[in-house]
């Protein structure tokens, strides 16, 4: 079982890395293909700098992307008062499966 579940990793990795350099690789030939007055045009998706004074900038996409500390954004949720409902069904649902699970195994264990 364990060599079955490292050759899968193994597998899994090897193809995760073949898809990454096909991706660089088709990037580039089209970079090659459109010439080089227009490379500008194909440049990376994610692009990360660091300004004058130290803060980091980054675009995605050629969107800028604004940088929040994590502080920051969680004093906007709770000023919101963010509630996810799809959380709250979830926390409902893993409470309901436990208590059956729970209740089962005290069933099956009274009767051993």
């Amino acid at each position: 079982m364990k060599m079955f579940t490292l050759k899968c990793l193994v597998l899994a990795v090897a193809l995760f890395l073949g898809v990454l350099i096909g991706m660089q690789y088709a990037n580039d030939g089209i970079v090659e293909t459109k010439g080089a007055q227009h490379k500008d045009a194909f440049s990376a998706p994610v692009k990360v700098s660091e300004d004058d004074e130290g803060n980091i900038e980054a675009t995605v996409l050629g969107k800028d992307v604004e940088g929040k500390t994590l502080k920051e954004k969680k004093e906007k949720l709770e000023e919101m008062k963010a509630y996810n409902f799809f959380s709250s069904i979830g926390k409902t649902i893993a409470g309901l499966v436990e208590g059956i699970t729970n209740k089962l195994l005290d069933f099956l264990s009274s009767l051993i």
